[in-house]
């Protein structure tokens, strides 16, 4: 029986370009089942879920559920929560944690602050394992609980720590899917010893990009240029490359974008991206409608040479 997964793996469809675009994430924790639209069809208060999305909405926070691997059952007690902000914009990087009784308190976060990397004192910063979410709502697409819960439950199962279910980081058609923080990375078509092996370079600030669809702090066509740098140039550190400008140009089909990628180093490239419209329509998530979403081709990366600031010296 085909699904949306292998649908887009027989038609070698592109991981990078695809993350879900979130500056900062805001995670919490929510047991028991979940809905299509989680924040409102869980047992979270559905009113603050609606308070939620609109005091996030045009801040860039993304706010989803979390819950722990495992049978989810449809229980109504009320326990400690454990809630997570993220902020992934390289050079402000970081990963903040507490516990609450009282969700309802989170709408007296500022999420315009949150958005752009300030967290206000929230929380304490994380020190454990490095936070891995596998998507695994079922409800939203059956491609993430067929896929994503059994490898949620692998790598609980053997140990690793820092692991969640998640509610939604899109692109089911990717599945299994996990975004790691704190650097904010995507990943698809993900299995066990991939994972554990990506977390264990993010435990030593390094990125693997076999499998990446891109940094959530990168606007689509950023997300591509960024890791096509990292793969030529051979660049694993993180948080040393930062997306300063993209150029948008419109030719008869598509579009093409000039991506400006920085380096701490001072090393610059101008990443040449080309956005089109998937062929043949396949179906972006199981049941739904044959569709031809976006795809990014990388067709350059250009190193540009530093600009000379001193006077040449004379020779002879």
């Amino acid at each position: 029986m085909s699904t949306c997964t292998t649908a887009s793996q027989d038609l070698n469809e592109p991981l990078a370009g695809t993350a879900a675009t979130a500056s900062t994430w805001l995670l919490i924790e929510q047991p028991g089942p979940w809905g299509v639209k989680a924040l409102t069809s869980s047992h979270l208060d559905p009113e603050l879920g609606r308070s939620l999305e609109a005091a996030a909405e045009g801040t860039g926070v993304r706010v989803a559920l979390i819950r722990r691997p495992g049978r989810h059952a449809d229980f109504h007690a009320t326990t400690r929560r454990h809630v997570y902000v993220a902020h992934t914009i390289p050079g402000n990087t970081w990963l903040r944690g507490a516990m609450t009784e009282s969700p309802q308190d989170l709408l007296a976060l500022d999420f315009a602050a949150l958005g752009a990397g300030d967290h206000r004192g929230f929380g304490t910063p994380h020190e454990g394992a490095p936070l891995a979410l596998v998507c695994t709502n079922g409800k939203r697409d059956r491609c993430c609980a067929l896929l994503g819960r059994p490898l949620a439950a692998d790598l609980a199962a053997s140990g690793q720590d820092g692991i969640w279910e998640v509610t939604h980081l899109g692109g089911h058609r990717f599945s299994p899917t996990l975004l790691v923080l704190p650097y904010g990375y995507a990943y698809g078509r993900a299995d066990a010893a991939h994972v554990k092996d990506t977390l264990d370079a993010v435990q030593v600030g390094r990125i693997a990009t076999d499998g990446c669809r891109g940094n959530s702090a990168w606007e689509r066509p950023g997300q591509a240029a960024e890791l096509a740098v990292r793969t030529s140039a051979g660049i694993d550190d993180a948080g040393v490359l930062t997306v300063v400008g993209t150029e948008a140009t419109a030719p008869r089909h598509g579009a093409l974008w000039r991506v400006t990628v920085t380096h701490t180093d001072g090393r610059r490239w101008h990443v040449t991206v080309a956005q089109s419209a998937s062929q043949p329509p396949r179906p972006e998530s199981c049941g739904a409608a044959l569709g031809t979403p976006a795809r990014m081709d990388v067709l350059a990366v250009d190193e540009i040479a530093p600009a000379v600031t001193g006077p040449l010296s004379a020779s002879g």
